[in-house]
């Protein structure tokens, strides 16, 4: 089981300017891209929310941090592929499970989410015990996108993509989080 964290107590710095500039309004950066790209995959998060929801009850993720995971990952489904893997052929799904870990389910099923939220559970159960549970949490969130043996300091991001992924699924999760999931 993953550590319990309130995600609004996670400190933040959100999108990075690589990550910001999906956004159309070039204008905001930070943790204010952060919100605009969640609230843009809102609509299509929808198509998601119950499988979100029974994931969340089955792992213990909050289901704001799978949601903007969902996000950043494949923009709520946008970026996914017709056959769900990412375009290096090497990470499948909503939740983009690197096939290191033999992907399971279909790309956006629910066995697709609990696997990922149980990736997801063990990356942060693994961080440095000295840290707070927040930075733990975000460490985990960062070993998702990187692998934990790169996330060897509190600078989670620092071998991220774009240097800003735990940042920016974090300030996702908190407008998810704000929006009822």
């Amino acid at each position: 089981m993953a550590l319990s964290v309130n995600i609004n107590d996670i400190p933040t710095t959100g999108a990075g300017a690589h990550t910001s500039r999906q956004l159309g309004n070039r204008q905001l950066t930070n943790v204010q891209a952060s919100y605009a790209l969640a609230e843009e995959d809102a609509g299509r998060m929808e198509n998601y929310r119950r499988s979100i929801n029974k994931a969340a009850e089955e792992t213990h993720i909050d289901p704001a941090i799978i949601a903007a995971i969902i996000s950043r990952e494949t923009r709520a489904g946008n970026y996914l592929g017709r056959y769900g893997w990412n375009s290096q052929n090497i990470a499948f799904g909503i939740m983009q499970v690197h096939k290191v870990n033999n992907p399971r389910g279909a790309k956006d099923s629910l066995e697709h989410m609990i696997q990922a939220c149980g990736i997801l559970t063990d990356y942060i159960n693994i961080m440095d015990v000295s840290w707070s549970p927040e930075l733990r949490y975000k460490g985990g969130i960062a070993a998702y996108n990187c692998g934990p043996r790169k996330v060897t300091s509190t600078n989670v991001d620092r071998n991220t993509e774009g240097g800003d992924y735990a940042n920016d699924v974090v300030a996702r999760a908190q407008w998810y989080k704000s929006k009822g999931y």
